[in-house]
């Protein structure tokens, strides 16, 4: 008998402990009870609605014990909702408290919209109380004597919460940077004058106005390390006269060859005619023969020119006796 009346006993306790477990898990009582003590006042109604908007009410409530701990008025509307748009809301009460601490005007809204945009917003706040250092990698600049510099340069900037959302980064301050060495290096008439006052890039950079447009404030920017390079105009010159020695050998190769194509055309002209003149004289023997067996020319008269023909040559070889001779070429044999 005892037994059978402890069966529904137990049950009844087992059914008790499960629905005070699937309560508990549901309702976070616990939570409601911190927020009381911590003097947040917010209903368990409130908690179970963000259940039901599958809000996580962790999630809200330490966030807003932290701001109510803090001074800051803020109600769990605004935190629901930035928490609903896939925001950070620790992050950004974390980032209200520490504004509020070093006497930065920051809003929840402004706050919001910059930790929805992207950026991390405490790290915002950070930065505008502890400025931070960037290092530019090396710059190369050659200054107009020709040498190069090697040149880097460390950055001290500060974050400027009011161009936070839509402003450029810190890729975009580094360009700026390094453009503005180029920039300086490359009007100084000599590199000495950069070694001797590496100040003058900083002070000529730092005055362009870099920061414009950008989410940082430049508060320095220090030259960390000048190098002599290259001698960059020695070695464009001698490119130079390299290339311009190959253009004039290029082009006296083809005024000789030219000169060889047009030699060798006159040799041919030449040995054209000469066979025009031995065609000639062939024909002058058969032109003789015909005038004898014409009778337009006598035996006498072909003696009487042939004794005139060897006049002619006695006189020819006595007008150059003792005259140098010029060496036989195989052209002049031909």
């Amino acid at each position: 008998m005892l037994e059978s009346g402890l069966i529904p006993l137990i049950f009844m306790v087992a059914v008790a402990i499960v629905a005070l477990s699937i309560f508990f898990s549901f309702v976070p009582v616990m939570l409601w009870i911190s927020a009381l003590a911590s003097g947040v006042n917010i209903g368990i109604i409130t908690l179970v609605a963000m259940r039901l908007r599958r809000v996580v009410p962790s999630r809200i409530v330490n966030p807003l014990i932290k701001a109510r701990k803090a001074g800051l008025q803020l109600d769990t509307n605004q935190l629901e909702s930035h928490y609903l748009a896939g925001g950070n809301v620790d992050r950004v009460v974390d980032a209200l408290v520490a504004a509020q601490r070093a006497d930065i005007p920051l809003g929840f809204e402004r706050a919001a919209a910059i930790d929805l945009a992207g950026r991390d917003v405490l790290q915002a706040v950070q930065m505008s109380v502890n400025p931070k250092v960037i290092e530019t990698p090396v710059v190369a600049a050659m200054a107009k004597d020709g040498i190069e510099l090697r040149t880097k340069a460390k950055v001290t900037v500060r974050a400027n919460i009011d161009r936070l959302v839509g402003g450029a980064g810190e890729e975009t301050i580094i360009a700026r940077v390094g453009e503005g060495i180029v920039s300086t290096i490359g009007s100084s008439n000599s590199h000495k004058d950069v070694l001797e006052n590496p100040d003058s890039i900083s002070k000529t950079v730092l005055n362009k106005g870099l920061d414009a447009g950008t989410a940082f404030e430049i508060l320095s920017i220090d030259i960390a390390d000048v190098d002599v390079g290259k001698n960059i105009g020695a070695q464009l010159q001698t490119d130079q006269a390299e290339a311009d020695k190959r253009i004039a050998q290029a082009k006296a190769e083809e005024r000789r060859a030219m000169a060889v194509a047009t030699e060798q055309e006159m040799k041919a002209r030449v040995q054209e005619m000469k066979a025009k003149v031995v065609e000639a004289e062939a024909q002058v023997p058969l032109a003789l023969a015909e005038a004898l067996t014409s009778g337009k020319m006598g035996v006498m008269d072909y003696y009487n020119m042939q004794n005139i023909a060897a006049d002619t040559q006695m006189r020819q070889t006595f007008g150059h006796t003792g005259e140098k001779q010029d060496p036989v070429t195989p052209d002049d044999k031909e």
